[in-house]
């Protein structure tokens, strides 16, 4: 099979590619032409490179088509104060396009990456651009599927984590402070109930659903892709703290929830499991994955 992926050059997007070159499949990553590549520089020679900036998007189907799939896992937050049309370019803008050509050139599915914040979100103004503009796509991907155009696959993360995530993310923020025994942390009371899930039972969700025969499938679907348990973001503080043997002071309850917090999500992974999926890696294991990967800079 061939495969398309954009968001390689990112945290989930180079997992997902290192294991399904591993696995045998002809990729094709769509990139821009200045993305930092350090996440999979050592098999860029084993992947097909486009720039988007500097070349159509439809080349790739062109000169390597016919394309079996496209995983769109590319985003763009607004932690940085990001526009909302900048929003609205990378969110809606590009994975449209990207969608509109894969149908016209009648790849089998489109598996779209979607976030846990769109689905209990009530007034949660955290990443609230963000969420809009996923929202938005979300529906085209609907319309298009519902128009029996291309198979559209929606996967619903739940609070991803694992080893070369970005700094600005939580957990990886807990970790390197942690291991690098910063004197204190202020933290929320730690209340929040969330489904931490391994980056690499993530990416076997995803290679199973490539298995997938799109003629067996709906032409929408969604699976939200969790462990389907809860832990509070406390514990997770905490058993990081104690497995990195971190003397770092821990304050709970010196900051406030965010307005409208979400205080509880889990996956309903029934959907999944239907096809044979669970995942393998407990919360302990995979944070000593990735304190053991912080160390060594080997994921």
């Amino acid at each position: 099979m061939k495969i398309v992926i954009t968001g390689s050059t990112g945290f989930l997007g180079s997992h997902l590619t290192r294991a399904l070159v591993k696995e045998g499949y002809e990729v094709v990553i769509i990139k821009r032409s200045f993305s930092n590549t350090w996440r999979i520089s050592d098999i860029l020679s084993e992947v097909t490179v486009y720039n988007i900036d500097e070349e159509p998007l439809e080349r790739p189907f062109i000169q390597c088509g016919p394309i079996d799939a496209v995983i769109h896992t590319a985003t763009m937050y607004d932690r940085n104060d990001e526009s909302a049309l900048q929003l609205l370019n990378a969110n809606v803008s590009f994975p449209l396009e990207l969608l509109e050509i894969a149908a016209s050139y009648q790849s089998g599915m489109f598996i779209n990456t979607d976030s846990f914040i769109n689905k209990n979100n009530a007034g949660y103004r955290h990443l609230a651009k963000y969420a809009q503009t996923k929202k938005q796509f979300l529906e085209w991907g609907k319309q298009l599927s519902a128009a029996e155009k291309i198979h559209f696959l929606n996967c619903r993360l739940e609070h991803i984590y694992g080893s070369f995530d970005s700094d600005s993310k939580f957990t990886t923020h807990i970790v390197k402070s942690c291991l690098q025994q910063v004197p204190e942390l202020q933290l929320t009371p730690g209340d929040q109930k969330r489904d931490f899930i391994h980056v690499h039972d993530v990416v076997s969700a995803y290679s199973l659903l490539l298995k997938q025969r799109p003629t067996d499938s709906p032409w929408f679907s969604e699976f939200e892709i969790g462990t389907g348990t809860t832990t509070t973001v406390r514990h997770f503080v905490e058993l990081v703290h104690r497995l990195s043997q971190s003397e770092t002071k821990l304050h709970f309850g010196a900051i406030p929830y965010r307005e409208h917090e979400i205080m509880e999500s889990s996956a309903n992974i029934s959907e999944l499991r239907k096809l044979g999926w669970n995942h393998k890696i407990s919360l302990q294991r995979g944070i000593e994955y990735v304190i053991t990967n912080e160390k060594t800079g080997i994921g």
